[in-house]
C-alpha cells in the first residue's frame, strides 16, 4: 500500500514513520521547506524516544519520503490522512479547523485516483467529517473520494508503542470500500488481535473527545481527592491504590499532581463542552473539569509563594522540570506557564533545569533563568520543587541537593520522592495529598 500524510507535526510524523514500519510506502507533505529538509537529513523537529531512529531507518530503507508538493505525496496513494493542527479558536475556544479545511480540498483538487480514502487523523469535533465531505463532493463532483476518521490516541513520551500496540483502533467510515481498506492498513494490528471499533464517522469523532475529558476528569478528580487528604490526614497515594483496585475504576490516571496540561487534554475537554454547549448538552462534568484544572495550577504556584514566607520578593527558587510531563519537550498548557510568571511577577528568582528545555527556553518568561543540571538549579535555592518527574530526578542524592540550598524546604508536586529519606536528609519536605 501507498499513503500520504497531511502535516509532519507530531501525530503526522509518529503515524506516518509507525506506517512505514508496518511496511507500508509513506509520503509525508509539509508546507514548511525547512522541515522537510530537516527530516530527509534526519533531524526530528520533536522530542519523542525512539522517533529518530525509527525514522532514519525507514527514510533509509525508502519506505519513508518527505515533500513540500502535495501532489507528488498522493501520486499512486490509496489513503491520505489530515494530520494538521486543530489549536483552540482565538476568543471562543472552540476547534479551529481552517487548516483541516484547507488541506482537504487541497486533497480533493490534487486528487487523480477514483475511489481515494481521505482520513482525518487530527483531532476534530463531531460534525467535521460531514463537512468534510460536502467539501469533497463540491470540489471533484468526478470523483468517488471517501471520508473517514480514524483518530489517534498517542501519549506523548510513549507515542510509538502506543501506535504499534494499542488498546484499539477506532475506524469512522460511512462505505465499505473505506473500512475495507483501513482494515488492510492495519493488518498488521489485526495479527496480534488489537480491537478494531468500526463505527460511523460522527461516533468515531467522539469517541476521542470522550476519552480524552474522561482521563483529564480522573485526573482532577484525584487532584481534589489530594486536597482533601491534606486537610483530613489521609493519604493520597493508599485512597488511589483503594480505588484504583476496582476493575470499574482502574489504577490509571490516579495520580496528584500540579494539573493537567500538553497538547490534548486542556484544548480537548474544552473544545467537548462548547460543542455539547452549541447542541444543547452541555457536559457540565467537564466544564467543572476545566474549571477546577486551572484553578489548581493557581493554587500550586500560591503553595510555592507560601513556602517562601511572608515576603517572597527576592527569594529564589529552583525548578525541576517545565514540560507538561517527562518524556517530552513539549510545553503547550504546561502548569509551568501558568505557575513561573506568577512567581516572577511576586519578585521571585526563579532557576529552572529541564532535560529538554529547547521549547521551554522560548515560550517561559525572559527572566527565567535556565541551569545546566538539577544540582545547579538548587544552587543557592531558598525552595526547591520538582514540577516534573523526569527519572533523572528520582535519582537524586538528597545530601547533596539539600547542601545545594540556601534554604531547607522541598516543594514535590509529583511525590516523586520518599518523604521518610527526603526528611532524614534535612530537608522540611512537603508532597501533594499525604501528611
Amino acid at each position: 500500500m501507498r499513503i500520504a500524510v497531511l502535516g509532519a507535526g507530531y501525530v503526522g510524523l509518529v503515524s506516518g514513520a509507525c506506517f512505514a514500519e508496518f511496511g507500508v510506502n509513506v509520503c509525508i507533505v509539509d508546507t514548511d521547506p525547512a522541515k522537510v529538509e530537516a527530516l530527509r537529513r534526519g533531524v526530528i523537529p520533536i522530542y519523542e524516544p525512539g522517533l529518530d531512529k525509527l525514522v532514519a531507518e525507514n527514510h533509509a530503507d525508502g519506505r519513508l519520503g518527505f515533500t513540500t508538493d502535495l501532489e507528488e505525496a498522493m501520486e499512486g496513494a490509496d489513503c491520505v490522512f489530515l494530520a494538521v493542527g486543530t489549536p483552540s479558536r482565538r476568543g471562543d475556544g472552540h476547534a479551529d479547523l481552517r487548516y483541516v479545511y484547507a488541506a482537504a480540498e487541497g486533497v480533493a483538487r490534487a486528487a487523480k485516483k477514483d475511489g481515494l480514502v481521505l482520513v482525518t487523523k487530527s483531532t476534530v469535533p463531531v460534525g467535521t467529517g460531514q463537512k468534510i465531505r460536502e467539501i469533497v463532493q463540491r470540489v471533484r463532483p468526478d470523483l468517488t473520494i471517501h471520508v473517514a476518521s480514524n483518530p489517534e490516541f498517542l501519549r506523548e513520551g510513549n507515542a510509538i508503542g502506543d501506535f504499534m500496540r494499542p488498546d484499539r483502533v477506532v475506524l469512522g467510515a460511512d462505505s465499505d470500500a473505506a473500512f475495507a481498506t483501513l482494515r488492510r492498513l492495519y493488518r498488521p494490528l489485526y495479527l496480534i488481535e488489537t480491537p478494531i471499533v468500526a463505527t460511523s464517522i460522527e461516533t468515531a469523532e467522539l469517541i476521542k473527545y470522550a476519552a480524552n475529558a474522561f482521563l483529564a476528569t480522573k485526573i482532577t478528580f484525584i487532584n481534589e481527592i489530594a486536597d482533601l487528604c491534606e486537610r483530613v490526614g489521609a493519604d493520597v497515594h493508599d485512597v488511589a491504590r483503594g480505588m484504583g483496585l476496582d476493575g470499574r475504576i482502574g489504577r490509571k490516571f490516579l495520580h496528584p499532581g500540579p494539573g493537567y496540561g500538553g497538547s490534548c487534554f486542556p484544548k480537548d475537554t474544552l473544545a467537548l463542552a462548547l460543542t455539547a454547549r452549541d447542541a444543547g448538552a452541555p457536559i457540565r462534568l467537564v466544564e467543572a473539569t476545566i474549571a477546577v484544572n486551572d484553578a489548581r495550577k493557581e493554587a500550586m504556584a500560591d503553595r510555592i509563594l507560601a513556602a517562601l514566607g511572608p515576603s517572597p520578593a527576592g527569594k529564589s527558587v529552583g525548578i525541576l522540570g517545565v514540560t507538561f510531563k517527562p518524556e517530552t519537550d513539549d510545553m503547550r498548557d504546561a502548569p509551568s506557564l501558568v505557575i513561573l510568571p506568577k512567581l516572577i511577577a511576586a519578585g521571585v528568582e526563579v532557576t529552572v533545569h529541564d532535560p529538554q528545555p529547547g521549547q521551554a527556553r522560548q515560550v517561559l518568561p525572559a527572566a527565567t533563568r535556565f541551569a545546566a543540571s538539577a544540582i545547579e538549579a538548587a544552587t543557592g535555592a531558598d525552595v526547591v520543587v520538582l514540577l516534573t518527574e523526569w527519572n533523572e530526578y528520582r535519582s537524586l542524592s538528597p545530601d547533596r541537593l539539600r547542601s545545594a540550598m540556601r534554604g531547607e524546604t522541598l516543594l514535590d508536586l509529583r511525590n516523586a520522592w520518599d518523604p521518610v529519606a527526603m526528611r532524614e536528609a534535612g530537608f522540611h519536605y512537603s508532597s501533594v495529598g499525604r501528611a
